[in-house]
């Protein structure tokens, strides 16, 4: 079916800024012109009695698909946490048309067979697109490096060990070498795993009074800045995920400014919440890295605000409410997060923090170019489309999650504005009633 979505407020970061209309046919764009301008094509269409949907978006913003680009589906191996399906069926509700799929699976995705089989999966869920990423090592040991030219014909987009560092400063050099050959960007899992120990949540005052081992901001700072330094070394690029710190924030913008070819992330719990909140949800606020203080959640702003950090990244990490309810030490890491991203992002809107152009470029431009992946409202280009309602009214539900888990340290927060409409290739795979 061919799509008229007419009046919505258009922002895309890099050319559009105004009221249009947009003309859909057999999934891609075909023209976007100024509201109530008359135009041969649209007309035709508009007057066509079959095949032709009209989507009134007055009041609505149409922004360039939403793209997380850190997620885990956990499938293969764990469906039980999530499958391929319900986290695409939960990354349209939420809002994004594309998703980066973690290797960290059971098995790995290190080989072209788990590749595919992710793939396929995902054209049989046919609803957001998956662009998986594969480990940078075989079974995210550190020790030997995948076949980087086989994994990127079979579709990957990126290579990462996440979920663990690559302790091995020779292997990492390594992989930003070989990387570069092949136009894949490497995402850096940013830990020191002999500082971070046996901690369970950030160091400091809270965990002291907790009774819980800490995790020091070093455990990420240090290998952050060891992977510049490696960037620098071998002219490749590297992405940082999920910042979480001030001497993260600081030392990806020093990098930045010396011409270092260095991109980052991070979350909305980091700038949402604080370690504080361990008192109040538990091991609902238990990750990887761990939430940290307000010091550090007002240095995560801060890098948003001033570009340092570029994208906006979710980390959907879902596990069965078995697996979190139980002593905090021996919880898994990690958040779902793809249902409550855009509105909390709109939080930073409201708060005077980000424009809402800013927060568009964050979560569809800035992930697009990172991972090498199309992004943008052209005509002739797939319609990959995200519309929001700024006045939406919003009540998290966790229960109501199209996700299979249920671990939001948000769940029953009131947020405004969200995701109304999700277009894939032309397709309603999202619509709020």
């Amino acid at each position: 079916m061919d799509l008229l979505l007419k009046g919505g407020h258009i922002i895309d970061p890099d050319h559009l800024d105004g009221r249009m209309d947009i003309l859909i046919r057999n999934g891609r764009i075909e023209a976007i012109i100024p509201s109530g301008k008359n135009d041969g094509n649209i007309h035709d269409v508009s007057n066509a009695q079959d095949n032709l949907k009209v989507i009134d978006l007055a009041g609505k913003v149409v922004a360039p698909g939403f793209i997380d680009m850190h997620v885990h589906f956990r499938e293969p191996g764990d469906e039980h946490k999530e499958t391929i399906q319900t986290g695409s069926l939960a990354a349209v509700y939420g809002g994004f048309t594309g998703v980066c799929t973690m290797p960290n699976t059971d098995p790995t995705n290190d080989s072209p067979s788990v590749t595919s089989y992710i793939l396929e999966e995902a054209r049989k869920a046919g609803t957001t697109k998956v662009y998986p990423c594969a480990a940078i090592s075989h079974s995210l040991e550190g020790t030997r490096m995948t076949r980087f030219d086989d994994l990127k014909k079979a579709g990957v987009v990126a290579l990462s060990d996440d979920g663990m560092p690559v302790t091995s400063s020779r292997l990492m050099r390594q992989a930003l070498e070989i990387a570069k050959n092949y136009e894949l960007p490497v995402i850096s899992h940013a830990e020191d795993l002999d500082l971070a120990g046996n901690g369970a949540m950030n160091e400091g005052k809270i965990a002291e009074d907790l009774k819980i081992l800490g995790i020091p901001n070093a455990a990420e700072s240090i290998m952050v800045q060891r992977d510049i330094a490696l960037a620098d070394l071998t002219g490749a690029s590297v992405h940082i995920a999920h910042v979480s710190t001030r001497e993260s924030v600081a030392a990806i913008r020093a990098a930045k400014h010396e011409g270092i070819s260095v991109t980052a992330e991070t979350a909305p719990h980091y700038f949402m919440l604080t370690h504080s909140a361990v008192r109040t949800c538990g091991t609902n606020a238990k990750m990887n890295p761990p939430l940290r203080s307000a010091k550090d959640r007002a240095a995560i702003i801060e890098g948003l605000v001033d570009g340092t950090i570029d994208a906006i990244a979710t980390d959907h990490a879902p596990h069965h409410p078995d697996e979190k309810n139980v002593a905090f030490e021996k919880a898994p890491n990690g958040i779902v997060g793809l249902e409550t991203s855009v509105s909390l992002g709109l939080t930073l809107v409201a708060q005077g923090h980000l424009t809402l152009t800013d927060l568009i470029r964050k979560m569809s431009v800035n992930p697009s170019n990172i991972l090498n992946i199309p992004c943008g409202l052209n005509a002739n280009t797939p319609a990959d489309i995200t519309v929001i309602d700024l006045d939406r009214k919003i009540r998290v539900h966790a229960e109501s999650f199209q996700s299979k888990s249920r671990n939001t340290p948000f769940d029953e927060w009131t947020l405004k504005g969200g995701p109304v409409l999700t277009i894939v290739n032309g397709r309603i795979m999202y619509q709020k009633s």
